[in-house]
């Protein structure tokens, strides 16, 4: 029994020897790290991350819109009705065409004033000849030729009154002069273009009663145009007064147009919290239609930015990822936030900082890498 016990021994503590010499179960290994082989190496290319000027390029919706300051609202210069109509919605006109006519009592009233008015002018402009004759025989006092000249005076200053009148209610120089030669009265009133375009709009139908309040036509001068946008408030001030913009028209097909940036408003919009900005482009050949959708892509002032090669850049679960090389072969796969592709640079948002490595070069092959030892370390 006790030699027994004697062999059981060196067993148990051989056994127990074993359980305290064996090795612990390996810790999970890092998703993002891989270790690349010696062959894999060779295709990566590394590079320090580096700053460089660049600059930011505002991409924001807008649209072709009149120039507002080739734009003219045309309304009759009567009270009347409209009595005949001469222009439809798109036609070219030129400075000086009529639109429509206007048949105004108003018109007529006051061009009797004025016949009034220069039938009295003539009275007394005589009357104060023959008084300076008779003052001169001593037939008259000196009284009596003042009043007469005084009445005369007064009489020109009502005649020029009622003159005034009518070229306000849009009677020209030339009709005025007709007037005070054959005292004919006319109750028509035209409503003449005050600028060479094309009509966008038309407000009056025959027989409808117009005031001069009311804007009646809109002729546009469409050889310039404006682009316009609006820019939310956060990124006003990426955009400055003579930066380059560059306008992606989809209606043109492809077609690229570019101007410099002319406004930049100076109040935010407090329903859209947006600035408006507004560039003028040249329009001869006509191609530009207001209205039209517009994409504007402003180029800021170039300014010291963190940038990456595009090729560094690995998408995983539609986000940005780049390699950063680490000691020993090993890369980290690191997220990254970055801006917009610029002539095939990424500006560094956030996750990276200068001086860093990053693979440019074998990107995907290192990712493929890193999966393949992320299953097997499952």
């Amino acid at each position: 029994m006790k030699k027994l016990t004697f062999l059981l021994i060196p067993l148990l503590l051989a056994g127990c020897g074993e359980s305290e010499d064996k090795p612990s179960a390996k810790a999970p290994a890092d998703p993002m790290l891989v270790v690349a082989p010696a062959a894999l190496v060779q295709r990566l290319k590394t590079a320090k991350v580096e700053t460089m000027p660049v600059a930011e390029t505002l991409r924001v919706a807008g649209q072709i819109d009149f120039d507002e300051n080739r734009v003219a609202r045309i309304g009759a210069t009567v009270t009347g009705r409209v009595s005949a109509m001469a222009a439809n919605i798109g036609q070219m006109v030129g400075r000086g065409t009529v639109l429509a006519q206007i048949t105004s009592t108003d018109l007529t009233t006051q061009q009797l004033a004025y016949v009034r008015a220069k039938s009295a002018y003539e009275l007394n402009r005589r009357n104060a000849e023959r008084a300076k004759t008779l003052f001169a025989a001593d037939v008259i006092s000196a009284a009596e030729l003042q009043k007469r000249e005084s009445e005369f005076q007064v009489s020109a200053a009502e005649m020029r009154a009622a003159a005034d009148q009518l070229r306000l209610l849009g009677v020209s120089g030339a009709a005025l002069g007709q007037l005070s030669a054959r005292g004919a009265v006319h109750s028509a009133s035209q409503v003449t273009s005050t600028m060479s375009g094309v009509v966008v709009e038309r407000h009056l139908s025959l027989g409808q009663v117009v005031q001069p309040s009311d804007a009646l036509f809109v002729v546009a001068d469409l050889s310039k145009v404006w682009a316009v946008a609006q820019v939310p408030e956060q990124q006003v001030r990426f955009v400055r007064v003579g930066e380059v913009v560059d306008l992606d028209i989809p209606a043109l097909g492809g077609e690229k147009r570019s101007g410099k940036l002319v406004f930049v408003g100076q109040t935010v919009d407090p329903t859209t919290r947006t600035v408006v900005i507004r560039t003028e482009l040249d329009n001869a050949k006509g191609d530009l239609k207001p209205s039209m959708l517009a994409t504007m892509l402003v180029k800021g002032e170039a300014q010291p930015r963190l940038v990456v090669p595009s090729s560094a850049v690995v998408r995983e679960n539609n986000l940005d990822h780049v390699f950063v090389a680490e000691a020993n072969g090993h890369y980290r796969l690191r997220q990254v936030k970055l801006g917009e592709d610029q002539a095939g640079k990424r500006v560094v948002l956030t996750g990276l900082k200068a001086g860093e490595n990053v693979v440019v070069e074998g990107s995907f092959y290192l990712n493929t890498e890193r999966n393949r030892q992320a299953v097997e370390g499952q």
